[in-house]
């Protein structure tokens, strides 16, 4: 009998305590179980990892450390001036998608941000965010942004439409490029993994190419995380400056 390769049954979300309120179902599920281990970890990372604040830092102080002092980097680089008030904001964005992927990537786990209604909302609460500060910080001022400067009065009719679109439609880019390289890198495992497991002593090939992915996946987990942090820098600084 052939073995059934179901790559996106790994996706699939399961009710572990059913909830419904008011008829609403709130049920607690595997991805809020994940999100729940993320932050814990994360949380034992950061108060075990300086607890003792030796001057010679141990090995989780100096994780927590690299941590710290690789997103401060990353705010006070790209947001500038003023950017440090929203550290910890970034800060968490970063350690949360970070843990989240790394932890989809152990075996029978499930993988948070390949969701895209999770993606979306930490996303809709970056753009929310950001457009928020802009307009406490600038007033109609902050309109000026959709505005390019230098441009001829002519091409206001048509540059500004684009830019106001360019604005509306970050939310969306910034979650679909999370959701995407992480469904997308998941479901090829799972295709390669069946693959080699229904060939038998044949699947040694695709096995192999399993593990060049698995590789390249704690890459992609990594760097997925520091893009949408750096992303929401960026936009930070949009806000801020009004570049």
């Amino acid at each position: 009998m052939a073995l059934e390769i179901r790559p996106l049954e790994q996706f699939k979300i399961d009710r572990l305590i059913p909830i419904h309120i008011g008829g609403v179902d709130v049920s607690y599920t595997n991805a809020a179980f994940l999100m729940t281990i993320a932050v814990l970890l994360i949380t034992a990372l950061l108060v075990f990892g300086t607890r003792k604040r030796a001057l010679v830092p141990g090995r989780w102080q100096s994780i927590a450390e690299m941590s710290y002092e690789f997103v401060a980097d990353m705010v006070e680089t790209n947001v500038g001036h003023g950017g440090q008030e929203f550290f910890p904001f970034v800060f968490t964005l970063f350690m949360f998608i970070l843990f989240a992927n790394f932890l989809g990537l152990v075996p029978y786990s499930y993988t948070v941000t390949s969701q895209i209604i999770v993606t979306f909302a930490l996303a809709a609460v970056v753009f929310i965010g950001v457009t928020i500060i802009g307009i406490v910080r600038h007033g109609f001022h902050f309109l000026r942004l959709f505005v390019p400067q230098g441009v001829p009065a002519a091409l206001l009719l048509l540059l500004v439409p684009i830019e106001l679109l360019s604005y509306c439609i970050r939310p969306f880019t910034l979650a679909i490029r999370l959701f995407a390289n992480m469904l997308a890198g998941h479901t090829m495992l799972a295709i390669f993994g069946g693959f080699a497991a229904s060939l038998g002593l044949l699947g040694i090939f695709p096995m192999g190419i399993d593990i060049l992915i698995v590789a390249l996946e704690v890459l992609v987990a990594a760097l997925q995380a520091y893009v949408f942090a750096i992303l929401t820098c960026l936009y930070l600084s949009d806000a801020i400056n009004l570049h």
